[in-house]
């Protein structure tokens, strides 16, 4: 017993206290800070501190998404910004300058973040979590909840800036949207972003130098939404300016339009898909496509689970390194069995309908 105790005590006065995953500042708001108020406000969290989570057996049926709902939510606040820049330009007869531009799609962008995040965890409360018999969801550390916040904000501002600096085009309105390319460009953007992001991420992972940018955001073995920002300042300029360029110039080099208007639907799609595959939510279902038909004939469709395992048993050894589709895990032999979203777990009469608002 006594060798034991040391043995933990030792142990623990080794660990880099960097790497705490102690979350505990919700309950004591004298602590609190402006990030801890921001993140409070905007209803940030995956669940609520006053509310019992359902927990589930990993044998208890899985509740499937009606993709189409989910369809409809991203295609519905994808549509916002597009509609009231289009009214301004009946309204003046001219375009919105490049910086209105981007102030509308920047605040557009994290409203619907906020607004999927809220959604998220009112699912939560009803349908529970993934792995939740044996670890509750982990929350923002106590030492990171200023990180974390100005990582969301700085993300989601400069993925922004790429997106003005390659694609808009001032003689360009909404009305020019290309619609007959949109279906194939939403599926081909989040496979060819998929196909970069793959292989960035299993660079990271495999290659000794490139762990130590990575190893913070696997930190967590039970992600929430806001940890997806948990990362260090190399990894986010690679997913904020370096993935999105290669998907937009292999899509242009292709023959595609790839617009501003059709690359602000598509990374809707991304986004979503980002949110919703770090929730851990007990749902099958995940990041949506125009292509989902084609990838599970291949069985190589994304679901939640699948990046849930990868942050709940990957370290320098991983797999599901995909975030939009399993299409190159499949390819490169690098898939993990799903444990609670299997076929026969899976409960297709028990639809659940992503609530619009």
């Amino acid at each position: 017993m006594s060798t034991q105790t040391t043995t933990t005590t030792t142990t623990a006065s080794k660990r880099n206290p960097a790497d705490s995953m102690v979350s505990t500042w919700r309950h004591d708001k004298s602590q609190w800070g402006v990030w801890h108020w921001m993140i409070e406000l905007l209803g940030l969290h995956l669940v609520n501190s006053d509310e019992e989570v359902p927990i589930f057996s990993k044998t208890d049926a899985v509740p499937a998404t009606r993709e189409w709902t989910v369809h409809l939510w991203i295609l519905l606040h994808a549509a916002i910004p597009l509609v009231l820049h289009q009214a301004y330009v009946m309204y003046t007869g001219h375009n919105l300058h490049v910086i209105a531009a981007f102030a509308l799609y920047t605040t557009a962008f994290k409203l619907n973040g906020v607004h999927e995040i809220n959604i998220m965890r009112r699912l939560g409360q009803v349908h529970g979590f993934f792995d939740g018999d044996k670890h509750p969801r982990d929350g923002i550390p106590d030492i990171a909840v200023g990180k974390v916040a100005r990582e969301l904000i700085s993300t989601s501002t400069f993925r922004m800036t790429m997106a003005m600096f390659l694609a808009y085009n001032k003689a360009e309105t909404p009305a020019s949207l290309h619609w007959r390319w949109l279906p194939l460009e939403i599926g081909l953007y989040s496979i060819t972003v998929d196909f970069w992001f793959y292989w960035y991420h299993r660079l990271m992972h495999q290659v000794g130098p490139l762990w130590q940018y990575h190893r913070r955001h696997h930190l967590t073995k039970h992600p929430n939404p806001l940890l997806s920002a948990y990362a260090d300042h190399e990894q986010e300029f690679m997913d904020i300016a370096g993935i999105p360029f290669l998907a937009y110039t292999t899509l242009r080099l292709m023959g595609l339009p790839m617009g501003f208007y059709e690359w602000w639907i598509g990374y809707q799609y991304i986004a979503f898909s980002e949110i919703f595959g770090h929730s851990g939510l007990r749902l099958h279902g995940g990041a949506p496509s125009t292509f989902t038909w084609l990838l599970e004939y291949f069985d190589a469709e994304l679901v939640v689970e699948d990046h849930d395992l990868h942050h709940r048993y990957g370290w320098r050894k991983s797999h599901n390194y995909g975030k939009q589709t399993r299409l190159w895990d499949r390819v490169f032999g690098t898939c993990h069995d799903r444990i609670e979203s299997v076929k026969g777990n899976i409960d297709y009469e028990n639809k659940v309908t992503l609530p619009l608002l």
